[in-house]
């Protein structure tokens, strides 16, 4: 299984202090940043685009994880890699053509990965689990940040890791909406190997301590 990831999610920072937070996330050794993307039609909200990713690859080496909640993400794919992005997650509610969008993520050299939004069964991956990095599961509906975990999502999880083990597929499951120290344990004891995390994180006073306090809370046994 693959080491323990937190990737405190930007949706919940103060883009007015972002630099700041960015190198405070990098101080609490956060793995990743997680780059909500939504165009107010996939879910109800807009956040931020291309321009705003290639600022934000300017002041961190962190690998940015784009998660794109958006209609027709193939329209974006192009333009998020020249921003700088390391992963794209495209929905498997989002895709057409969900194996066409993955072998484009693949052919641009990134990681890719696919999100099932919480009424999506996990079985929807049969298919395209052998062609992809990364699983994300999203346990809130998306949309808004600092929802409760939806605990129906630790079975889910679990039935993703079941589905790559009988394939042998090392993949990362990463886990979005509601973590927090209370329930991050249980999460990863699940399959979880990423927690994307942003409500817990930048509404702390000491956001690298944040980062710290939530990988210790994930790992006690």
């Amino acid at each position: 299984m693959p080491s323990l990831k937190i990737a405190p999610s930007l949706l919940s920072a103060n883009f007015a202090r972002l630099s700041e937070q960015i190198k405070l996330v990098e101080k609490g050794k956060a793995d990743w940043i997680h780059l909500d993307i939504m165009d107010g039609h996939f879910v109800p909200n807009i956040t931020f685009g291309p321009l705003v990713v290639r600022s934000i690859r300017a002041i961190t080496k962190l690998p940015l994880d784009a998660h794109l909640m958006v209609e027709n993400p193939d329209r974006f794919i192009d333009d998020f890699k020249n921003a700088g992005v390391n992963h794209i997650t495209v929905h498997v509610e989002g895709c057409m053509h969900l194996h066409r969008t993955i072998q484009k993520i693949k052919k641009h050299g990134l990681k890719a990965g696919v999100s099932l939004n919480p009424a999506t069964p996990a079985i929807s991956l049969r298919e395209i689990l052998p062609f992809v990095d990364q699983v994300l599961v999203m346990s809130v509906n998306p949309g808004f940040g600092g929802q409760t975990f939806i605990r129906q999502s630790l079975r889910k999880i679990q039935e993703i890791g079941m589905m790559a083990d009988a394939i042998d597929k090392k993949i990362d499951i990463s886990v979005d909406g509601g973590i927090d120290e209370s329930n991050a344990s249980e999460i990863v004891a699940a399959g979880a190997t990423v927690l994307v995390a942003g409500y817990t994180i930048f509404t702390k006073k000491n956001i690298a301590q944040a980062v710290r306090n939530l990988r210790k809370a994930a790992t006690i046994k």
